[in-house]
């Protein structure tokens, strides 16, 4: 899959998720199998304002690459000097426009999957981040429309490509739907027929065999994965398998899949400091326990984490009694 001038040599791409896709949880990813990663979504407003929070989140591992910077925003003045900030700060291959996120507080604000009510305002910012973009490509992730009556991802895909943008993600829900009902994967296909631009599809892969589905379902490009590798990283080998035509690896024993989760808590420490580490792998570590019989008293501990110290001691206990 070539992306602009960026050759991206694996059909796997890790999704933005904000407060999940950190540094340390996409180092894991990468090493599992993910060949492209993006960032958590970075607000314009708040790199224009020169917000000392934000530009951590720009941090590439190294060796990150290739690797997309992800923002989001409305006002095209903004996205655009936002643009050559997240180049210059991140060194990120390509810069990508959330006009996705379902979340009242960024879509009822006309952000996110907010732009995709208004089609022209869609353009205008496409537009912009294409300038401040320093000629790093631009792609952008949205959804298949705002609610049922408004599917209009066909539309604005093509109109979006004409200006120029590199490649599109489409998850295929409305913003209504946020995460419930079944991703529409014929709509995706819908796109990907219209356009001559890479197409990445997004919704519903919890295997490796659904990431072979939703290729030949939508003929996409390449498949991304949001939800999924939720506690689950190793749904990324698991993919890169089936892809493969090879046979899906079991997920690893349970003490391995600890090792990596304290591992993951332990870089973001590094990178965000303890105490926000920890507050953050309390519902991370007990998505690693998903599907663990008798793991509910474990899950309570881990709901109340403060320290990398209540970390090591619960994971010792998960390993004594469950592993």
């Amino acid at each position: 899959m070539r992306i602009g001038s960026v050759n991206i040599d694996s059909q796997l791409v890790l999704a933005p998720m904000a407060g999940l896709t950190d540094l340390a949880f996409r180092t894991i990813c990468r090493e599992l199998g993910a060949g492209y990663t993006v960032t958590e979504m970075v607000s314009a407003k708040a790199l224009c304002y020169q917000d000392k929070k934000s530009i951590p989140l720009l941090k590439l591992g190294e060796g990150e690459h290739p690797c997309a910077a992800q923002l989001f925003g409305s006002d095209e003045g903004c996205m655009e000097e936002a643009a050559a900030i997240a180049g210059e700060v991140s060194g990120a291959d390509i810069i990508d426009i959330n006009m996705g996120c379902p979340v009242p507080k960024v879509a009822n604000n006309g952000e996110g999957s907010g732009l995709m009510r208004d089609m022209d305002k869609a353009v205008r910012v496409a537009r912009a981040v294409i300038r401040g973009a320093g000629g790093r490509p631009v792609t952008v992730k949205m959804r298949l429309g705002w609610d049922k009556g408004s599917m209009n991802c066909v539309e604005l895909s093509q109109a979006l490509e004409a200006e120029g943008v590199a490649a599109v993600a489409i998850h295929g829900r409305t913003r209504s739907q946020m995460y419930a009902g079944t991703a529409c994967w014929e709509k995706i296909r819908e796109v990907k027929q219209a356009l001559s631009i890479p197409v990445i599809a997004n919704g519903d892969v919890f295997s490796g065999h659904d990431a072979v589905r939703i290729l030949r379902a939508t003929g996409a490009d390449g498949v991304m994965i949001g939800r999924g590798c939720f506690g689950n990283p190793w749904l990324f080998a698991q993919a890169k398998a089936a892809l493969e035509g090879r046979e899906e690896p079991p997920l690893p024993p349970l003490a391995q899949r600890c090792a990596t989760a304290v591992r993951q808590f332990e870089m973001a420490a590094e990178q965000k400091g303890e105490h926000i580490a920890c507050l953050e792998a309390r519902k991370q570590y007990a998505w690693y326990l998903k599907g663990v019989p008798h793991a509910g008293y474990y899950k309570e501990q881990i709901s109340h984490i403060s320290t990398l110290e209540d970390i090591y001691r619960i994971t010792a206990g998960i390993r004594r009694d469950l592993a």
